[in-house]
């Protein structure tokens, strides 16, 4: 795929965030901020695996179409769990210290995910906050009884974080090295059920219980009526301020070893963030509550300097506050040209900021995100003014429109352009990847199938490319 991306002139690849999915099989509710997702591990790379485990897994798991994840995370963690024991056990000395001083050297995350993920098993339940009291609290006797008792499960965990961290840098390798820059993605909240909360619960809201006294969320908007109730806990900046953000440096040190670019989400939350009681159902009612602004980014770029390249996503309900704290920080806004078309009296608005000849030099523009429905499906869900409003914009035919959008963006003055690959392969509503504030089987589940991506798309795509100067 990245060689694909290559001859079709792309300059970059951004992926969602890499953690192990959590609730509703969210990239964005990962059970860890450190870890990676043990499910896209290569069985085929697994040091000491037989053919015939292989060629027996991959009978097991469905091919093609939307992922099935129930199926596959029962079928696959049987396998890896298999595979790690069996590195444990016939591991040569060379190979062993080498896993041994990767688990030193992130044991300040390991040792607490690993056991988090292997009680979470013997549970059969990720909400710590309903484990039994001695765990829930992280009481020493309770937590030293558990790594004694789970303890091989333990190391299987840190051996399937082994495998996922030297297979993605070795393709993150590859990608530099055929000149693509790789952009990752920070999730600006963590799970309620991750490691992170239960390890560190004092920098969140969280209650001397274990319980959470604050829920994240959004207000009614765009995408939903009753607003957008996350549940994900709060932080408790207070805290964060006390040791001069050292959990977010980890964060941050720990996605740029995965990435050269990450793109922070939900941006707007550090100037200030919607806060809902946890007796709500929905995020209606709720108050803002200020974030530490730019105190955490000026922290931040006196640990990383130069190294620190981030993309805001500046989206969603945007005040002249979270404004001017994007502008202070110099990093680039998101714009979105599905955003572009909502008309005014009946009538285009020319000076909306998503429109491409609106565009700034310092930002990235989009089609389209993961959160939006793919090109192709969004104009055909638009009522005839809006599409008739985007026909005369792009001056194309309807079935021209999705390839036009791409043009306008190629040809803008934004410093990075991109599209989803459900746009690139020119596919309906059928392919997309999330529809916000729901949880259903067929949200994050979109999988490329092979061939979806066309020698004529290549060609066309790098021709854009060539023609606006976006090669070099």
């Amino acid at each position: 795929m990245l060689d694909i991306l290559v001859k079709a002139g792309c300059r970059a690849w951004q992926v969602l965030p890499l953690g192990p999915t959590g609730y509703g099989d969210s990239p964005y509710a990962s059970s860890s901020s450190f870890a990676g997702n043990e499910l896209l591990i290569d069985p085929r790379q697994i040091p000491y695996t037989s053919p015939t485990e292989l060629t027996a897994l991959n009978a097991r798991l469905p091919h093609g179409g939307r992922v099935d994840y129930a199926l596959v995370s029962s079928r696959k963690k049987d396998f890896l769990f298999k595979a790690a024991g069996a590195f444990l056990s016939l591991a040569s000395r060379s190979e062993l210290a080498q896993f041994k001083g990767f688990c030193e050297e992130r044991a300040w995350w390991l040792d607490d995910y690993s056991l988090y993920r292997a009680i979470t098993d013997d549970l059969g339940d990720g909400r710590w906050g309903l484990w039994p009291q001695g765990l829930r609290l992280r009481e020493q006797k309770a937590l030293e009884e558990a790594r004694k008792r789970l303890s091989s499960q333990i190391e299987a965990y840190k051996a399937l974080q082994y495998f996922f961290f030297e297979q993605w840098h070795g393709l993150k390798s590859y990608a530099n090295s055929i000149g693509l820059t790789v952009i990752g993605d920070v999730p600006i909240f963590v799970s309620a059920e991750s490691a992170d909360a239960w390890s560190e619960p004092r920098l969140f809201k969280i209650d001397a219980k274990g319980h959470l006294a604050g829920l994240s969320g959004v207000p009614p908007d765009a995408f939903s009526s009753t607003g957008q109730l996350w549940g994900n806990p709060l932080y408790s900046w207070a805290e964060h301020e006390k040791d001069d953000f050292a959990w977010w440096k980890k964060r941050l040190r720990s996605c740029l070893a995965l990435t050269d670019v990450v793109r922070i989400d939900h941006f707007r939350g550090f100037e200030a963030c919607w806060e809902v009681s946890p007796e709500e159902t929905t995020a209606i009612n709720g108050r803002w509550v200020k974030g530490p602004g730019i105190k955490i980014f000026e922290s931040l770029k006196r640990e990383f300097g130069s190294k620190l390249r981030i993309i805001a996503e500046d989206l969603g309900v945007i005040t002249d506050e979270v404004e001017a704290l994007r502008d202070q920080t110099g990093f680039a806004g998101m714009r979105i040209l599905q955003f572009a078309f909502a008309l005014k009296d009946g009538k285009l608005d020319a000076t909306n900021v998503y429109l491409p000849h609106n565009y700034i030099q310092n930002c990235v523009a989009y089609t389209g995100t993961h959160d939006n429905n793919t090109s192709r499906g969004w104009f055909a869900s638009l009522d005839p003014a809006t599409q008739d409003a985007v026909r005369r914009y792009l001056q194309c035919p309807d079935h021209e429109v999705v390839w036009q959008m791409i043009r306008a963006l190629w040809s803008s003055c934004a410093d990075l352009a991109i599209i989803p690959m459900q746009d690139l392969a020119g596919l309906g509503e059928e392919a997309r990847m999330n529809l916000p504030s729901t949880v259903g089987s067929s949200n994050w589940s979109w999988r490329m199938d092979e061939g979806s991506i066309e020698p004529w798309m290549i060609e066309r795509l790098r021709s854009f490319s060539e023609l606006y100067g976006r090669l070099s």
